[in-house]
């Protein structure tokens, strides 16, 4: 099936004879198909007696080569996956085969895709970013202090750099225009981290979508914000390259030596705050964060410090 729709995916008419010769299927067997990439991947197909068949609008997929030809020497090693569960997941298993740190995994799709608190993460077919870098760590609690927020400052910057001027960071893992969610992050870790473990880097970018039912907050996309079509396979070298540059920092000289860029970012600073733990609410004004990437915030003329992955973190209604 999606062999058929790399043949489709230049955008323009090709005949129902031309697609079954190609493929050595009936024409038949085409429409059935045809049918099946609507149904499964929400894909428009028009029809036209005479002409064929053409995608609504043109297609470029992931391209693993096209992607290791235009990175660094640096650069990891890709798989692309044309649907999967969610990137991260395939991550997670790829380390318990024993694949060796660093690799990327990306896909098309997710069937599954999961944020934080265990939010499901809408993957329409092509038009997003669904990524997931491991990493092997070695010296301890060190190395994963604030990881999260200089990953979200590394997508910050490479979404600028893509014409996004807008971007900003919410603490700990969004990343927002105004207050329409355009990427978040969601790192998992397997291992001892006091002595040697893995983590992976999940990054969901909304890149090219521009409708989505199913999602339960404001979101924006990267298309919506600039009004042009973006190419992922250039946006996954970008953001290679600038993610190279950050977590070679955060490496050498820790999250301190990255601390003041990101408050610089956050798009809450000095706001007025609701942080959900659990069935708890608590009010305050967010101050910054520690040199640990803790969250700082005064709470009735105190300031105290939070920390943790099931923390949420929402603007009052007098900020």
């Amino acid at each position: 099936m999606l062999t058929l729709l790399k043949l489709l995916k230049d955008g323009r008419f090709h005949s129902g004879q031309a697609l079954g010769a190609a493929l050595g299927i009936s024409r038949s067997a085409v429409w059935k198909q045809l049918q099946h990439l609507e149904a499964e991947l929400g894909l428009s197909i028009h029809r036209v007696r005479g002409r064929g068949y053409q995608l609504a609008a043109p297609l470029t997929l992931l391209d693993p080569a096209q992607i290791d030809d235009k990175s660094s020497a640096r650069s990891w090693p890709v798989q692309v996956f044309d649907s999967i569960d969610s990137t991260n997941a395939e991550a997670l298993r790829a380390i318990e085969r024993g694949l060796a740190a660093p690799f990327l995994v990306l896909a098309e799709r997710q069937t599954a895709g999961r944020g934080r608190r265990g939010r499901k993460w809408v993957s329409p077919f092509a038009e997003n970013l669904y990524y997931s870098l491991v990493l092997r760590i070695e010296g301890g609690m060190r190395q994963l202090e604030g990881l999260s927020l200089v990953v979200g400052l590394a997508v910050m910057r490479a979404l600028r750099e893509q014409g996004v001027a807008g971007v900003g960071l919410k603490w700990p893992n969004d990343l927002l225009v105004g207050q329409k969610k355009i990427a978040g992050i969601l790192l998992e870790l397997v291992g001892d981290p006091a002595d040697v473990c893995h983590v992976v880097l999940g990054v969901g970018i909304n890149v090219n979508m521009q409708a989505a039912d199913e999602v339960d907050q404001q979101w924006t996309s990267m298309r919506l914000e600039s009004g042009r079509v973006f190419d992922r396979n250039h946006l996954v070298v970008e953001l290679g390259l600038v993610l190279q540059d950050y977590l070679s920092r955060h490496q050498c000289d820790g999250f301190s030596a990255i601390h003041a860029e990101w408050e610089q970012n956050h798009l809450w600073q000095g706001r007025a705050v609701s942080l959900i733990a659990g069935v708890n609410q608590i009010d305050g004004v967010v101050v910054g964060i520690d040199s640990r990437g803790a969250l700082r915030l005064k709470v009735d003329g105190v300031e105290k410090i939070f920390s943790g992955g099931e923390l949420s973190l929402r603007l009052r209604d007098d900020s």
